[in-house]
This record gives C-alpha cells, structure tokens and sequence, in this order.
C-alpha cells in the first residue's frame, strides 16, 4: 500500500507539472529535452513558484535521475539534508527553486564526472532558466561542478547578472565522496550551507524562523 501511495503521488505531482506557478520552468525542461533526443530532463516540483523565488538551489546533478522525475538535491539522504536545512531556516519552497548543471539525464545509465563541455553545455539553460524566475538573486552552488558552472556565469556579460547584483555561494554537494567524513565534519559540512542560505535569506529579504 504504501509504494501504491507513492507512486499515485509521483503521477499527482507529474500531472501539476504545468501549473502557472511553475509552466514556464517545466516548459523550459520540454525544450532542453527535445534538443538532445534519447535525454531525460527532469521537471521543478509544482511546490516551487517562478514569481516568488528568490533563491536558487544549483546542483552538480552526478548519478542516476530520480524515479520521480524531478529535480532533486541528490540521493535520499542529501535529500533529508537539504529538507532539515530549509526547515530550521523556515525556508519555504516557493522562495527557492533547485536546478542542475547539466540538466540532461541519458536513461539507464549513471551522470559520471562531467567534462568541462559538459559544464559549458549547461550555461545556455541555467540563462534561460534565470530569465524565467526574474527575483532570484542568489545562487547557491553545490558541489564542485557546480561552482565551476558559477564561475562561467559570473563571466558572461550577460546585463541580467549585473541588474540584479547576483550573488553566489559554493559549498558542498549533499551527498557522496564530497559529504564523506566523520560525524562531526558531516556536522561542519551542514553547518556551512546553513549559513549560506541564511546569508542568502537576508540578502533577499527573507525572514529566518525565530
């Protein structure tokens, strides 16, 4: 009962993909897709609101696609993690929006480390994906790809980067090699996200949870 639960949530989520809060983003996925046949890109979950976002979760997308077919911080673990972040902070999901850096998934087959054309590749949507969510104003770069795909930004004169004052921050990915260690790094690791998104939180004019 409860995988049957699951999966009729999956298909509830799925079938809301293209509400007006978030269409233009999932729209955006249809379209990266259709470039590079035999790719799967996976879609924004309908919690998140293109009018309302203010922050930008960025992910260095290394492994398999989530069977939910959305966008998400990592495994079930870095998935907990990132929840337990935007809980303490009171960070609600129509205020952040996640996005990878190569937005393309090949089924049946494991994202290994990206090449630097893989990174650049992901460029072009993550412009394309800023234009759509136009009072974001804060990256926040997991992992090592990630920070690299912020740098490129950063680089480009595009008068959107400058107009809205981006800003990013580069911690770590949520999960694999780079989260390894004891506990109490793990704790240092979460310690350090933490205080980048509140830092992203004041910068946008987001209160944190008293």
């Amino acid at each position: 009962m409860t995988a049957l639960a699951t999966e009729n949530f999956r298909e509830e989520l799925l079938s809301r993909r293209y509400e007006p809060n978030v269409a233009p983003v999932n729209e955006l996925c249809d379209a990266l897709q259709a470039t590079k046949a035999g790719t799967s890109v996976p879609y924004v979950d309908p919690m998140h609101d293109v009018d309302e976002c203010r922050i930008i979760s960025l992910y260095s997308n290394i492994g398999t696609a989530d069977s939910s077919g959305f966008i998400t911080a990592g495994d079930d673990e870095a998935a907990t993690r990132m929840l337990g972040i935007q809980w303490k902070l009171g960070l609600r999901p129509e205020f952040v929006m996640p996005w990878n850096v190569h937005p393309w998934y090949v089924p049946g087959e494991a994202n290994g480390k990206f090449t630097p054309d893989q990174i650049s590749a992901g460029l072009k949507p993550l412009l394309k994906f800023l234009a759509l969510v136009p009072r974001a104003s804060v990256i926040v770069a997991h992992g090592t790809e990630a920070n690299r795909l912020a740098n490129l930004l950063l680089k480009t004169e595009v008068p959107m980067i400058w107009r809205r004052g981006l800003k990013t921050y580069k911690v770590r990915s949520l999960s694999g090699r780079a989260f390894a260690g004891t506990p109490v790094r793990q704790e240092e690791y979460l310690a350090e996200m933490h205080t980048a998104y509140a830092d992203a939180m004041a910068r946008t004019g987001l209160a944190k949870a008293s």
